[in-house]
């Protein structure tokens, strides 16, 4: 970042002197005043619930523009990125800083698949759980407990162990959830297979039976992988700041993404694309949506429109027309237009799109619309979307994580706050309390 000749002066109307502060420029984006000093100079804090207008830190990693609908890894547009290359590309790219070649990428691949494996003790773990547990509850204990398995590369401040741990978590990550899938039906697990690709073989570890060959469909393969691909980092979101929150106290990395983990498990963030599908069981068939749309409308209502809108992006989700493309993709692949749910789906779909009210109020359909229908069609429960979301989004954490670390500014994270509790008062002995 670099600093701009202009600065911000923070006038008081209490008679405190005016305060200047320095204002840095970003590659792209808005402007930052930097506040650091402001406590230390005026005596005051700055109040910002959800941290909505402020920047917590630098990073060169993803960069959004809500009003345009734009997404950039590293500077590439994600709708180029979603055609042009595939997952470890782009998890490559979000590590790394610059897409591989393909011998860098023969490497790349190579060293994540050295570690696709678990340790055979994991085993007991899954046992421990009910087998109803969510998956969500599943993963936040299976990864956090890998820092008791991988002691060779706690050492944060190395960056060889900041290597190794990273490919781990990436390599790992499909084994585990793939892994509570199994244990949640009462299957055997299934081992990965390095031959095949990173969504190859998840959906094979996901699918296949010991006592029948598995067929692998490279339609639905390549949907999976755009999957990953769009969910693979999104800026300074609510799980992504706590893995960095969590790693700026020096907790070690498999800790830290079981942070995020438990942080995306919430409704408000990565549930939503199985709020979506939820929603339309509840509409139950076509001819209902007219009732429905009228209850949206009815503020009195409590009935949300699932899956429209975003609460960063002021136009439509750059994610959404490429999901849509892998939607019905999938959809004519596996012969299920006619599928009342997904039937269902393109009827609200077409009903929002074309409602003043909610064309008015940008209310578009979202990745998550169209990310759910794609997994339910894959086979994929619907208590596990999350679970696979944070499969993509273990790149876009560990790279966030590793760029935190690396970066001298970084403090550990202490918000302030308006204290609006009792003021100072005495403690009385219990016998003159009334």
């Amino acid at each position: 970042m670099n600093q701009s000749d202009n600065k911000a002066t923070l006038s008081f109307s209490d008679g405190s002197p005016s305060q200047e502060f320095p204002i840095y420029k970003g590659t792209i984006g808005p402007d930052v005043i930097d506040i650091r000093k402001l406590y230390g100079t005026t005596g005051k804090f700055t109040y910002d619930p959800g941290f909505m207008s402020t920047a917590s830190c630098n990073s060169a990693i993803t960069y959004i523009d809500g009003d345009k609908g734009e997404l950039l890894y590293r500077g590439y547009p994600i709708e180029q990125l979603a055609v042009h290359c595939d997952f470890m590309e782009v998890c490559h790219l979000l590590l790394n800083g610059e897409l591989p070649n393909q011998k860098q990428k023969t490497d790349f691949v190579a060293n994540i698949n050295r570690h696709s494996l678990v340790h055979e003790q994991m085993q007991f773990f899954y046992r421990g759980f009910r087998r109803d547990a969510h998956p969500m509850s599943v993963l936040v204990g299976t990864v956090g407990a890998l820092s008791s398995f991988y002691h060779d590369s706690l050492d944060i401040n190395d960056p060889e162990h900041r290597e190794i741990s990273a490919r781990r978590l990436i390599a790992k990550m499909p084994t585990l959830v793939a892994m509570s899938f199994k244990y949640s039906i009462g299957q055997p697990f299934v081992y990965p297979r390095n031959d095949l690709s990173y969504s190859a073989n998840f959906m094979r570890m996901m699918f296949s039976m010991p006592n029948e060959e598995y067929k692998i469909n490279d339609v639905l393969v390549r949907a999976l992988d755009r999957i990953l691909i769009l969910h693979a980092d999104h800026e300074q979101n609510a799980s992504t700041s706590t893995v960095r929150l969590a790693g700026s106290s020096g907790a070690n990395p498999f800790a830290c993404i079981a942070a995020g983990i438990a942080c995306l498990w919430g409704p408000a963030h990565g549930g939503a694309n199985e709020a979506a599908l939820t929603m339309l069981k509840e509409i139950g068939s076509a001819d209902k949506i007219g009732e429905f749309v009228k209850q949206v409308k009815d503020k009195n209502s409590g009935v949300k429109l699932m899956g429209f809108g975003h609460r960063v992006y002021k136009n439509y989700d750059p994610r959404a027309k490429l999901m849509r493309e892998t939607c019905h993709e999938v959809l004519n692949e596996l012969g299920l237009q006619n599928d009342p749910l997904f039937k269902l789906a393109m009827e609200l779909e077409k009903v929002a799109l074309e409602d003043d009210y909610f064309v008015s109020r940008k209310l578009y359909p979202n990745v998550d619309f169209y990310s759910g229908i794609v997994q339910s069609a894959l086979g994929i429960p619907v208590s596990l979307f999350t679970g696979i979301f944070a499969m993509a989004r273990t790149i876009g954490w560990i790279a966030q994580w590793n760029e935190m670390i690396s970066d001298p500014e970084q403090k550990i994270g202490r918000p302030r706050q308006l204290y609006t509790g009792s003021p100072v008062r005495e403690v009385k002995p219990i016998s003159k309390r009334g």
